[in-house]
Formats: structure tokens, sequence, C-alpha cells
């Protein structure tokens, strides 16, 4: 049982240290990891950028994931059924709503470069997975050199999945039972948009004062 996501961060970047002299940037899952991936940074002295990739949907389930997009890519799992119109205009809207929330939070600042890094995903807790798949598949693209997940906490059957998919995956708690991120965290409270862009602007001007 973690306190809050901040005090989270601290247990995580002390087990990402061993990354410390690797070229490395951290790629936080906002809202959630956001204030988590800030500390990371922090203490480790690494570049942090957002991981704006949301899934694509079946026509018929939107809940279940054919592909991912990102700003500037998508991945795509062929699926019996689904036109590529629908793929299409799906990509375009997902991609409308990444730019709005990318101007929002990181405003004219470029992207990380990804090639030839070692790329730290970080969530404040994965529950299924099945949405990091995607985005694992999509940044490989980008062709870093190592891809590791940092959580605090994640169900068994999300560690399963994804171990197979990335270099290392660093997760302190991983319960028998699980009941959703939030039941690990005395103060969970939702990250509001400001938090991101407090944190972001923060981390931009090297002030390391943490707010309680």
């Amino acid at each position: 049982m973690y306190y809050d996501r901040l005090e989270a961060g601290m247990i995580l970047a002390k087990a990402l240290k061993k990354y410390q002299n690797d070229d490395s940037v951290v790629l936080a899952v906002p809202r959630g990891g956001i204030p988590i991936a800030y500390i990371v940074a922090k203490e480790l002295n690494f570049p942090l950028d957002i991981l704006l990739t949301k899934k694509i949907g079946h026509p018929t389930n939107k809940e279940y994931a054919i592909g991912a997009v990102s700003l500037t890519d998508r991945f795509i799992i062929p699926h019996p059924g689904v036109s590529q119109m629908y793929i299409d205009q799906e990509t375009q809207r997902i991609r409308l709503r990444l730019k709005e929330m990318y101007k929002k939070f990181r405003g004219d600042n470029p992207p990380e470069k990804l090639k030839d890094k070692t790329v730290i995903i970080i969530d404040d807790g994965i529950a299924t997975g099945n949405t990091l798949m995607s985005s694992i598949d999509m940044l490989r693209k980008a062709e870093p050199t190592k891809i590791i997940i940092a959580v605090p906490v994640a169900s068994k059957s999300a560690i399963e999945k994804l171990e197979k998919r990335v270099d290392e995956i660093i997760c302190p708690l991983i319960p028998e039972a699980f009941f959703g991120v939030g039941a690990f965290y005395q103060d969970f409270e939702q990250v509001s948009d400001e938090e991101v862009i407090y944190y972001i602007h923060k981390l931009a001007e090297n002030d390391h004062d943490i707010p309680h």
C-alpha cells in the first residue's frame, strides 16, 4: 500500500537507479503517471515526456483494442470485417484529441527523441495491460535501445502479458488479489490537467520542491 503517487515515485526512483547512466527518457502515461514520473525524472535527472497514445477499439467492441495511435504513428492488428475507412477515421479522430492534449501539457516543445534511448514508461498502476501492449508495439518503431515499464502496482495477469514485450518490468507490488489500482493507494485522487502542467513545468524549471 502506498500513501500517494509521490511516495510511489520515490520507491520507483530507487529501483530505477541502475539505469541512471543510460541515455534514458521517462515517458509518463497521463494523467495518473505524471506525479510519479516527475519524481523519477527529478531524482535520476532524466528528461520527462508524456506517452500520448490511445487505443483504436474494435467497431463492435470499443474496449477491445485492435491497435493504437500516437501523434505521428499507428500500429494496427488486422481484423476481419474492420475496414480501412474505419481505421483512418478513428486515427484522425484520436490524433486530433492527442494533439489537443499535447498542446495543453507540453505547449510548443518538441517530443523527446527515443531512438537509441532507454525508454522508461511510467504509470500509477496497470490493471489489464491491453492499452499498453499496443503502445509498446508502436514505441518499438521509434527504435529505442530498451523499453522498461516501471509501475508501483500491477495485476499478475498484466505482468505476465507485458513482460514478454519489454526488456524489464519494475513493479514492487504484484498482489495476489487485485481490486483495481486505486485500492493500493491511501490517497488516489484524480490528477487534474492543472497538476500535469504544474509537474511538467516544475521539472523544466529544475525546481526541486515537492508539494504535499
